[in-house]
Order: C-alpha cells, then structure tokens, then sequence
C-alpha cells in the first residue's frame, strides 16, 4: 500500500475515529518516550565526569567526558569470567526449559488425553503457592546441589505460565494438520518433532527470549546457591563491583577519599547497566522477527 492508498483509507475514517487514532498515538508516543529518555540518559550518562553531572546535569561538552568506569569495569578479569557464566547459564537454562516447556505443553493441549484436569489443577497450585526459600535451599542442599550449575539451571527451568501459553498455541493449531499427518501414516512422535514444532517457531522463539532474558538478569539464585567466585554470573560480579566501591559508612577521617569513592559508584552504576543490558539489546531485533510472523498462515490448506 503506497503514501496516497493510505492517505485515501484515512480519509474514510469518521471524525470520532481519527480523534482516537490520534490519541492513540499521542499515548504510544509517551510509552516510546518513557523508555527511549532514560536509556539515552544512562548511556550518556556513563560518559560524564560525575562531578559535572552531578552539578551541571548532561553535557556536550566532549572535555568533560570520561571512558574511566569502561576502563575499570572491563579492565576487571572477573567480568569477563561472569560474562562467560552468564551466558553458560543462560542458553544452557533456556534450552532446558523451552525442551521441558515444550513437552509438558503438548499431552495438556490433547483433548484425549486422560487426567489433563487434574494435573492442570496440580500446575496452576503451583503458581500460587510455593515452599519458600529455606524448603528450597534444603531440597537443593540434600539433593548435592550447592555451588554447582544445577542449582542454577534445575528449580526454574519449567514455568508453568510459559506452559499454558504454549499449550493454548497448540491448541490453536488447526486439527487437519495431525489428521493428514496420521493418513500420511505420522506416529505421534514424528508429528510432534517433524510437523508440529516448525509451525511452532513464533512460540518457541517467544518462551527462549523470556527465560534467556530472566536468567541473564537473575542474579539472587546465584547470590544463594553459589559460593565459588569463579562461578558467579555477570549481574553478581556487577553488584560486587558496585558494592566494593560504595563509600563505607563513618569514612570521616578522608573526606576526598569518600566523595571520590562516592562518585565513581554512580559512575559505574551507569556504566554496568550498559554492559549489562547490550547483549540483550543486540537479541531483541533478531528474535522480533518470530513475534510478527504468521507460519501458521497456509500450514493448512482445504
């Protein structure tokens, strides 16, 4: 549809319809505006000397810019080790979950299938109710878990919610696909892996961004399960750094030492946030690709 088809389709609209297109987009704007602002201000912002932008705000003035917190962040050795940690667990944890997700999903969106009732009711239980964390550090602690990467990968590997979603995307997908499967003479196995999981990417790609996108930003888990430094991912070795150069409360003997400390922590926070969150900038436009497209579109054909 070219500039003048569309102009010829709004003209059609009535006035009522056009004041609610155009608030429509006053509000989109403001959400755009809302996420856009701050991410401009942090970025800019980890550039800046902290004393400029702690008195004078943000600045173009390129002499009062500063790589320092780049340097000491990444000049830190245990970064680049959480970074490797981070993305381990990451695509490990995710692979694990879309697999047990995936599974679990299909015998719940299966009408035939005998007791889907009951442990629907046993899933969606376990959405509101939990053992809390000291039952969880026990169970992991007597099933030897401590300190290792299955503590880390094993207790939120399977969502319940990421289940139901998936299994109403199943449940969406036209009967005709299985039944000319099974005259093509399909067992159920090969119609699951070969037939239905291709035309299941949109769903897949959307649940893998979800718990890759939870694990990389998760870092209590870790902070509680693990004790071993070099196993640490990156947003704990982050908040250590962050931590470590916080001044200490009643540092009064060296006044410039604390407000020096002081301000190269709200230096670094900026600085982490940035590299905490590129990885993830750089996925987002990959994957949008899968939340758009319709592959269900002519899978079926009468």
């Amino acid at each position: 549809m070219n500039k003048k088809q569309r102009k010829s389709e709004f003209n059609k609209y009535t006035t009522k319809d056009k004041a609610i297109l155009y608030a429509g987009y006053v509000i989109l704007g403001l959400f755009i505006a809302a996420i856009v602002v701050p991410v401009i201000y942090i970025i800019l912002a980890s550039f800046i000397d902290p004393v400029t932008l702690q008195n004078s705000g943000l600045t173009f003035d390129f002499s009062k810019w500063t790589i320092t917190a780049y340097e000491r962040v990444m000049g830190n050795d245990q970064i680049w080790t959480g970074f490797r940690n981070a993305l381990i667990y990451s695509v490990l944890f995710t692979l694990i979950s879309v697999i047990v997700t995936l599974l679990a999903a299909y015998p719940m969106s299966r009408a035939d299938f005998k007791g889907r009732g009951f442990f629907n009711a046993i899933f969606v239980i376990t959405m509101f109710f939990g053992g809390g964390l000291i039952p969880t550090y026990l169970l992991i602690s007597r099933m030897h878990m401590l300190d290792t990467i299955w503590a880390i990968l094993l207790p939120g590997a399977f969502s319940v919610w990421n289940m139901i979603i998936a299994r109403t995307y199943y449940m969406g997908i036209p009967r005709d696909l299985q039944e000319a499967a099974e005259v093509d003479g399909a067992t159920e196995m090969v119609y699951f892996f070969q037939i239905l999981l291709p035309v299941c990417t949109p769903i897949i790609a959307t649940i893998a961004m979800w718990q890759f996108v939870g694990m990389w930003n998760s870092y209590f888990d870790a902070m509680i399960y693990l004790n071993s430094a070099s196993k640490q991912p990156l947003q704990l070795v982050l908040r250590s750094i962050l931590i470590q150069n916080q001044p200490e409360p009643g540092m009064v003997s060296d006044m410039q030492s604390t407000a020096e400390r002081a301000q190269l922590a709200e230096l670094l926070k900026y600085a982490t946030i940035i590299i905490s969150s590129l990885p993830l900038m750089i996925m987002y436009p990959f994957f949008q690709k899968y939340f758009d497209s319709g592959i269900m579109a002519g899978a079926v054909k009468g």
